[in-house]
């Protein structure tokens, strides 16, 4: 029994990823916890205690950490016809993710004030599918105010270096970012940039029509290549520590590489679709492809791969971002009107693991990239792999089975996904958060979760009703 007097559950599993290996294991759970971790040919069938709830896994399947996702646009409050955190955390629980932080941006209000996070914690109240964590916004309005935000709890602050697509995040120019750079240093914060250069862009032809080909002109690999350099200079300036977004343009990666090697405090991520996609495949007006930065070649795909072999880049998260159907714009198939942004909370984790084990690459490969990564750099070190002490927020996953992505049974609000009708391999069949196997027809099972540290916000009681 528990301290609590709960029964303890002890999971038994042929295979299980622990650390860097793949080895039989026996994870005893208690209060939420993983009490103790016992590995090796005879695990699986070690004596329990009387009262002792054991779950024998089947055979074909492998136990993981739960996944955390760094990287996700809930979009509430404010546009909930886009997404919202029931049907967010629904569609991550799906898929393996038992913890995500939410983007400041497309809610309304952005995530820019206090007032704006107890309005997205109000909105989240009795919701939340897995645990859900907050970032910040760092824009020109609230430069020199940004403790408020992380005294509150959130785990960071995001800026754009261009324009976001959302008047009211308006991007920081040269000299704001290093400014919220300096500011963020001085409290040992953390700065996410989202990193393409404005002027290079602005001066490019602007997108238009429905070939693909001049989507990616518009946003070319040299708009990456200068902002990567720009905070690399701001970081070098003033030690802020600091993560560039979803990168997809691999001839940044030697700049990346030399800055990691300078010892500068610097981490990056890609994202599935960057590591699976490629623009050479994409038809004209298919703009549920669009993103930014672009999908772009396949050889430039192969050298993100290379980049996630050698450290270069830390982590892999899904940019989630859904809309409306209206606003991709499959009517005109425009590539210049349509909203940029792919859904895949839910289907991070077997394209992932479909494109990994294409190349050689194994399970521990996939958790370093995709949950302990992402929990050691956003801080939340209580979780992320299966050891004694860490949560237990387990993810069982039949490796070798496999199924074809259609749109209308993934759980995220709108039906559209680059991915559909793709068959991918890696089926989650059971999700534990905190011990507790996820019953997505039961209550909802996820907590708000903050930065370590400041006490848990209130909420004031009168905040019901939210802007639109």
């Amino acid at each position: 029994m528990s301290a609590h007097g709960a029964p303890e559950t002890v999971l038994r599993a042929r295979r299980a990823v622990i650390g860097s290996e793949i080895v039989p294991a026996t994870v005893t759970v208690s209060d939420g916890i993983i009490l103790a971790v016992e590995t090796g040919p005879a695990a699986p069938t070690s004596p329990t205690r009387a009262g002792t709830h054991v779950v024998d896994l089947d055979d074909d399947v492998v136990l993981l950490p739960g996944l955390v996702d760094t990287h996700v646009h809930v979009n509430e409050p404010g546009r909930t016809d886009w997404e919202g955190f029931a049907s967010a955390t629904r569609a991550a629980a799906c898929g393996g993710v038992t913890t995500l932080i939410d983007m400041p941006l497309n809610s309304s209000p952005v995530t820019t004030t206090p007032d704006a996070l107890d309005a997205k914690l109000a909105s989240a109240g009795g919701k939340l599918q897995v645990d859900t964590a907050f970032w910040g916004g760092a824009v020109p309005d609230n430069l020199g105010r940004l403790r408020e935000l992380w005294d509150r709890g959130v785990f960071g602050f995001k800026c754009f270096l261009l324009d976001s697509g959302i008047e009211e995040f308006p991007p920081l120019d040269a000299a704001q970012m290093v400014a919220a750079m300096e500011e963020i240093a001085g409290f040992d914060g953390l700065l996410i940039v989202h990193a393409e250069d404005a002027g290079t862009i602005d001066a490019q032809p602007p997108a238009s029509g429905p070939a693909y080909a001049g989507f990616v002109e518009s946003r070319p690999v040299a708009a990456e290549i200068r902002a990567v350099a720009q905070v690399i200079d701001g970081v070098r300036r003033t030690g802020c520590r600091t993560h560039i977004l979803h990168l997809s343009a691999a001839d940044a990666l030697p700049l990346i590489r030399s800055a990691k090697a300078e010892g500068l405090p610097l981490t990056v991520e890609t994202c599935p679709h960057y590591l699976s996609l490629f623009s050479e495949e994409i038809q004209p007006g298919a703009t549920h492809y669009k993103c930014c930065p672009p999908i772009r070649e396949a050889g430039n795909r192969e050298r993100l791969w290379e980049g996630l072999r050698d450290g270069t880049i830390d982590l892999v998260v899904s940019d989630h971002s859904p809309c409306v159907p209206e606003l991709k714009r499959f009517d005109t198939g425009d590539f210049g009107q349509a909203w940029g942004g792919i859904a895949s909370v839910q289907l991070g984790l077997p394209i992932i693991w479909s494109e990994a084990r294409l190349r050689g690459l194994g399970l521990p490969d996939v958790v370093r990239w995709m949950s302990s990564g992402p929990a050691e750099f956003a801080g939340l070190h209580d979780r992320g792999s299966i050891r004694p002490g860490a949560r237990a927020d387990l993810v069982v996953l039949a490796p070798d089975e496999a199924f074809v992505v259609l749109p209308e049974r993934l759980q995220h609000k709108n039906p559209v996904t680059a991915y559909a009708q793709r068959a991918l391999g890696g089926v989650v069949r059971e999700v534990y958060l905190a011990g507790r196997r996820v019953d997505l027809d039961g209550p909802a099972a996820g907590t708000a979760v903050f930065r370590p540290g400041p006490p848990e916000p209130a909420v004031p009681p009168s905040r019901t009703e939210l802007p639109r």
